[in-house]
């Protein structure tokens, strides 16, 4: 694992990234170039707002352990231009990321997709303005989408959905940083759990363990809780996440979050060299940055 971790307000970076960034100062060493993905947050309305994380196995090669939202790489069949769409069109969504129309299709079929996979929330319906909320039909196609059996793009076709593109709010842009030897260009969007629908890890099937998944555990966490938890210890939070959870902590209700409407630059840590000694210096939380909007259905 050559991944920095973040306990608390503490940023370690371990020895073997400390490594590769003196590899890359000293030019003897290529950046990784990064992977193409996209994260959701997931929230609803607790007694404040509540955010979903996944405790990831820890025979993961990339952030073993750590707690974060659903999310993933882009696949190939996320660019289908055939899969329905519903919501401002992907021109629209490619001004907001600042990417091209095909790229930002492609982002947000994977922001739908892996949050389906990985918490069996599905942010699509048969109409602009419906949501799927038969949960027995659900949990069948999430395990057929997990075994392999259909595709997604059959999945939603089968079905008569679209993407609900209107329902994901963009929210950031992290890079992995240059030393990493796996590097991961991610999208984050921000979305409500809809209602009539649960998030949840997949129930594995007769004989088989919860490890033949990403994700070990799912919980929902006020965002100053998380924090608090991972500064003594109780998880471990990459960094992206923790800054995260930082700027959600500054809202009071889902419907402040969603209001938001910013600017998705692209944020990336960097691995500081001094002699013997390599810490992580992280971008800051960003501030409120728009008045809060009705919330969308």
């Amino acid at each position: 694992m050559n991944e920095p971790r973040m306990a608390g307000t503490r940023v370690t970076v371990p020895a073997p990234l400390a490594e590769r960034a003196r590899e890359l100062a000293a030019g003897r060493l290529t950046p990784a170039v990064p992977t193409d993905a996209a994260t959701v947050i997931l929230l609803r309305q607790g007694s404040g707002v509540e955010a979903y994380l996944l405790r990831r196995i820890r025979a993961l090669e990339f952030a073993p352990g750590a707690c974060v939202f659903p999310g993933g790489s882009v696949d190939a069949g996320d660019a289908d231009p055939d899969i329905g769409w519903a919501g401002p069109s992907p021109g629209d969504v490619a001004g907001r990321l600042g990417t091209s129309p095909e790229l930002a299709r492609a982002l947000v079929c994977a922001a739908v997709r892996e949050t389906f996979e990985e918490s069996g929330v599905l942010l699509a319906g048969p109409s602009p303005a419906t949501l799927v909320d038969d949960s027995a039909a659900l949990a069948r196609d999430r395990h057929a989408l997990l075994a392999g059996t259909t595709s997604f793009a059959e999945l939603l076709g089968r079905r008569g959905l679209m993407l609900r593109a209107d329902l994901l709010v963009p929210w950031t842009r992290w890079l992995t940083p240059e030393p990493s030897h796996r590097r991961f260009d991610t999208w984050f969007f921000a979305a409500a759990l809809p209602p009539g629908q649960t998030a949840a890890l997949e129930a594995p099937a007769a004989g088989q363990d919860h490890d033949q998944g990403e994700a070990d555990q799912g919980t929902w966490l006020r965002p100053a809780g998380a924090l608090e938890s991972a500064r003594t210890g109780e998880i471990t939070l990459l960094p992206p996440t923790a800054v995260t959870l930082g700027e959600l902590a500054q809202y009071e209700s889902v419907t402040a979050v969603l209001g938001q409407h910013r600017t998705m630059t692209m944020r990336m840590p960097r691995v500081m060299l001094e002699e013997d000694r390599a810490w992580l210096a992280m971008p800051p939380p960003e501030p409120p940055q728009g008045q809060p909007q009705e919330s969308q259905p």
